[in-house]
């Protein structure tokens, strides 16, 4: 083999490594959600007809002694497939004949399990360091503008502009949500709550991205095994958060469609991260992005939204306070309408994936 060929498969290669390493994270993140249900489904004694990773035409199957276990062309989703969740069965092992305090368990297992992977990974970084962040300021940058506006060495950040802050990863965010780089403050000062208000920092803008100067150096705690589990409960609560406040900044219009990524620009993250991470020698980063994906699936499942599991548990809690369930076709036409609406808005986030592709934006 010539020298030409060695560089073009090594060119090849470059590029499509990261992609398989994007796709088997983001695999992984949804066959831990799928695996939740199914899992709680069989501990529940229901007939599982099919476990599928991935949607479309099947790739992969092999048939288990109750189950099909299939592998499908599309890595963008997953299902389980329950006998007797869409329609009523008389079947042994129907999900509709179970207790519907069983079938919520499994319902909402799949976005516990989601959050329960991004604890873990969260675990996983703060224990990869040899100290953990916390929300405390040790010291400032040279000429920093937030120390002369009130910010002081020692002050422990409580809230920004009203909103709790629970983790250092909440002092990156909250910051960039302000519009201005102006921002309210609470810190414990010497025991006490001190507001601060009009706390000013430099800011600037390149290519049309505004930023923060981040000017201050919080305080580093020893990653202890103690230390480890307290501060990754804040930096899964605060990634969790985010997704809910990004959502209202969606709703109230600070952020629009453009701004929204769907599995072909998760993909795409993924990919220049790992790009990224492997080039420093550091996977903080590409965790870091997993983490907050994983999350963000298991709380945005749990929305109160027709065809997502949040949606199936409002029926149930319907039957629950009513201790009827709700006619088995009106439910599944909801859904389907809601299942309908969803696909549409996914091919539309699509599509702008596509496009930011071909003229070489960037998600992150």
């Amino acid at each position: 083999m010539n020298l030409s060929a060695l560089l073009s498969i090594q060119t090849i290669w470059g590029k499509v490594w990261p992609l398989l390493v994007a796709i088997l994270f983001f695999g992984l993140i949804i066959f831990i959600h799928e695996f939740g249900h199914f899992i709680f489904a069989k501990l529940f004694k229901v007939k599982v007809n099919e476990f599928a990773l991935g949607m479309g035409p099947t790739i992969f199957k092999k048939q288990g002694k109750e189950t099909k276990y299939a592998l499908r062309l599309f890595p963008i989703g997953g299902f389980v497939s329950m006998e007797g969740e869409e329609e009523e069965s008389e079947e042994e092992g129907s999900f509709s004949k179970k207790p519907v305090w069983q079938r919520m368990i499994i319902v909402s297992a799949g976005a516990i399990f989601n959050l329960i992977l991004g604890f873990i990974i969260c675990c996983i970084i703060l224990g990869s360091d040899e100290l953990i962040s916390t929300t405390r300021i040790h010291s400032f940058h040279e000429n920093a503008v937030s120390q002369t506006s009130g910010l002081a060495a020692g002050d422990k950040i409580l809230r920004i502009d009203g909103k709790k802050v629970y983790s250092s990863y909440d002092l990156t965010f909250l910051m960039q949500r302000s519009g201005d780089g102006v921002m309210d403050f609470t810190v414990e000062r010497e025991g006490e709550k001190v507001e601060l208000k009009d706390v000013t920092f430099e800011t600037k803008t390149e290519n049309e991205v505004f930023t923060i100067i981040y000017d201050f150096i919080i305080v580093g705690v020893e990653s202890t095994p103690l230390n480890v589990l307290k501060y990754s409960f804040g930096e899964a609560f605060s990634i969790g958060r985010i997704v809910y406040l990004s959502l209202f900044d969606l709703i109230t219009g600070q952020y629009g469609l453009a701004d929204l990524s769907g599995p072909v620009g998760t993909v795409s993250i993924l990919a220049d991260v790992a790009v990224e991470s492997a080039n420093n020698f550091d996977w903080s980063y590409l965790l870091t992005i997993m983490a907050l994906i994983t999350i963000n699936i298991g709380l945005f499942n749990l929305l109160p939204v027709p065809a997502l599991d949040g949606g199936r548990l409002f029926f149930m809690f319907i039957e629950l306070i009513f201790r009827k369930p709700v006619p088995a076709k009106y439910e599944n036409w909801i859904h389907a309408v809601g299942l309908f609406l969803l696909f549409g808005f996914m091919i539309i986030i699509s599509f702008s994936d596509i496009w930011k592709l071909i003229q070489g934006k960037s998600f992150v």
